[in-house]
């Protein structure tokens, strides 16, 4: 461990909890936005991508490959005890959204809960029964519907997110031992990789498997080129890990020529 004066250990600390809670905010929003599937290309993309056609995709892929850069640069950092107690702090976070979000949606609505200028959805559309042909009644419908998904996405994510995040942090410190410290774009990648697999496999086949009416063709289509992407994110975001890691050493005073054997902050 470098020795840090008390005003630098001072300043890790707070660099630390900034980067645990923006950790956390991250994981709640990829669990809201993640219901949402959208299309890589809506006009048809190159031939050499899925033959030109569009790729569905799910929003989660805005957020989520951020969390692997952050788990990677703490782990750089502060080693893999820091980087599991950011893994356990956003499991806590997103329980915590869940219970929310369970006793927001069975909140009874008001009458005078309405937006103005709103149409009116017809009866027939599915979203709500004929006695509940209001406009709270409405909005309560809509809401509901919004919030449903997220909490299938939120087990599913879940499940993904301590198997992924937990292994991705493992295999962080295995390739950082089997490569002496050298090649730190072995060990981000080669972490991130594999346990991104893990998370889409899991978390995509849960939701949308159980979630929707999607046929398992589509499902794994979705899977594979969701995961594609995440590949091609995680391969650019290595020069960030380079980036991030000698600026902080050189915001916290961490000597460059550091052994490169163990976390400088560990």
């Amino acid at each position: 461990m470098t020795e840090l004066s008390q005003d630098m250990r001072r300043r890790a600390d707070s660099i630390y909890t900034v980067f645990a809670a923006c950790f956390a905010v991250i994981l709640v929003l990829t669990n809201i936005i993640g219901t949402k599937l959208f299309y890589l290309f809506p006009e048809g993309g190159p031939a050499w991508f899925n033959g030109g056609e569009r790729v569905t995709l799910t929003a989660g892929i805005i957020t989520y490959p951020l969390t692997f850069w952050l788990t990677d640069i703490v782990s750089e950092l502060w080693g893999r005890r820091k980087a599991n107690l950011m893994v356990w702090i956003g499991f806590g976070t997103s329980l915590l959204m869940l219970g929310i979000l369970q006793l927001a949606v069975s909140l009874h609505p008001s009458g005078d809960w309405m937006l103005p200028n709103t149409p009116i959805v017809p009866l027939d559309a599915g979203l709500i029964e004929s006695s509940e042909a209001s406009a709270a009644g409405i909005m309560q419908a809509a809401y509901a519907t919004t919030f449903h998904n997220p909490r299938l996405l939120l087990f599913a994510s879940m499940l993904a997110y301590l198997v992924a995040q937990l292994f991705d942090v493992r295999l962080y410190h295995f390739w950082w031992r089997i490569t002496g410290g050298r090649h730190m774009w072995i060990r981000n990648n080669g972490s991130t990789i594999i346990s991104q697999l893990v998370d889409t496999i899991i978390v995509i086949g849960i939701f949308l498997g159980l979630g929707t009416d999607l046929g398992w063709d589509t499902i794994a289509k979705i899977i594979i080129w969701t995961y594609v992407c995440k590949v091609a994110l995680a391969l650019l975001d290595t020069p960030l890990i380079y980036l991030g890691r000698a600026w902080f050493c050189g915001l916290l005073g961490i000597p460059a020529d550091t052994p490169p054997d163990s976390a400088p902050l560990a």
